[in-house]
């Protein structure tokens, strides 16, 4: 069973994502985050944009993550593969 990252997208970078000119999905470097991403092995990454039923979704291959930075500016960088779904 593949392992899934759920993540809530607005509008503009769902679109850029979904038109291949968006590679890299950046998340602050806080304890909500580290625990979601530090020490885990994801396959997947599934994105929603928004938190409506009908709300457009895809799925992108998980290409790895990296951290940036350190004390407060630090961040995570999510590498984004190929779209293996989407639903609009």
């Amino acid at each position: 069973m593949k392992s899934i990252l759920h993540l809530i997208l607005c509008r503009q970078p769902f679109a850029d994502i979904a038109r291949g000119t968006k590679r890299i999905e950046y998340r602050d470097y806080t304890l909500y985050w580290r625990t979601r991403l530090e020490g885990r092995k994801y396959d997947v990454i599934h994105f929603r944009n928004a938190y409506a039923t009908s709300a457009p979704e895809m799925w992108v291959e998980f290409r790895g993550l990296r951290r940036y930075r350190k004390g407060r500016q630090a961040y995570y960088a999510i590498r984004l593969g190929r779209i293996l779904k989407s639903k609009r």
